[in-house]
């Protein structure tokens, strides 16, 4: 359950730009993931009439986590590889819908690269035919390994992942999916934004991925020792869900089109000193840095510049990453 503390500040924030969706018809794929949900959540106060259409491949098990949500918004069992009959008519279309599993990417991952491109493709033609502002839910992971040297990474930064190595799957269909959506800007004229997300925080976070932050919330939980397998060298940052809710609505309604956005915090960590931190917050007994060769796609930092989004739409990352472990943990039990 989202705290209503943090539902009330994003209402606060979002209060002189919910009557401009009033009155849309939304079409919203990868709706019921933990970005989805958190916009779901904030949408549901919003004081405006909106018809909202969400795909989901399992409109049951959805109803039975949120059924205060599923109520509110039509659900259609489908997934963005065969798309169903769909209402039409939609005013804004928002695409979110990605295995981002890294068990997917070791094993499949083709399966991984056509869901990203090949559902981007169907998705924007939904919003081709309606002529509707489109935002796709893209990644920080389209810049390839940050180098050291470049302490927070730009949304002008040509770099990119190793397009010969296939756990780039996911990197590089997200790149593709950037590439047909500027061309349906370009080609078709379709409004569209692009959002490059980065790691993230909160209430309704899965604690047993393949994330290290939440690993390490569910071991301090579990008064267990952290461990980290690692060296814990690299580097992340952590935007808070709070957060990331209005900066998505806020690009999904203000955005200039054509425009690629970094979402995330520039405050980076060292993988070894979140463990520490965490441990620290939330009485674990003890952090263990084994040291074993890293496996991850990126051993760097991870890090963005959030200049462009500050400028253009105003909006700031309020929850520091302290307070976001905290709450976070609060959430799955965690009490001081």
């Amino acid at each position: 359950m989202i705290p209503d503390e943090d539902l009330r500040a994003i209402d606060a924030a979002l209060a002189s730009h919910w009557p401009k969706l009033d009155g849309a018809r939304l079409f919203f794929t990868g709706a019921t993931g933990f970005i989805g949900r958190w916009m779901l959540e904030a949408l549901a106060r919003a004081p405006i009439d909106v018809d909202v259409t969400v795909l989901t491949r399992d409109p049951v098990a959805f109803e039975r986590r949120a059924p205060h949500l599923a109520w509110r918004y039509e659900l259609i069992a489908g997934d963005v590889l065969d798309l169903p009959a769909l209402p039409g008519g939609y005013s804004h279309v928002i695409h979110g819908a990605t295995d981002a599993s890294a068990a997917l990417t070791a094993d499949d991952p083709r399966r991984m690269f056509d869901t990203i491109v090949t559902g981007t493709r169907a998705v924007l033609e939904v919003a081709h035919a309606a002529n509707a502002r489109f935002l796709l839910m893209s990644s920080g992971a389209v810049y390839g390994p940050q180098p050291w040297s470049q302490e927070r990474v730009g949304e002008d930064w040509m770099g990119g992942p190793d397009s010969r190595d296939p756990r780039s799957a996911y990197a590089e269909g997200k790149r593709a999916a950037e590439a047909l959506t500027a061309i349906y800007h370009h080609q078709f004229g379709l409004s569209t934004t692009v959002t490059r997300i980065f790691a993230l925080l909160g209430p309704g976070l899965s604690l047993d991925t393949h994330f290290a932050a939440g690993n390490f919330i569910r071991d301090a939980i579990a008064k267990r020792e952290i461990v980290v397998n690692g060296s814990g060298q690299a580097v992340r940052s952590y935007l808070y869900a709070a957060d990331l809710a209005v900066w998505m609505w806020r690009l999904l309604l203000d955005a200039p089109p054509g425009r690629a956005y970094n979402v995330g915090s520039e405050e980076g960590v060292s993988i070894a000193n979140l463990a520490r931190r965490t441990a620290a917050l939330l009485g674990a007994p003890d952090v263990e840095i084994r040291g074993r060769p890293d496996a991850g796609w990126n051993l760097g930092r991870y890090v963005p510049a959030t200049d462009a989004i500050r400028r253009d739409l105003g909006v700031a990352a309020s929850v520091g990453l302290d307070d976001a472990i905290r709450r976070t943990a609060a959430a799955n039990g965690w009490t001081s």
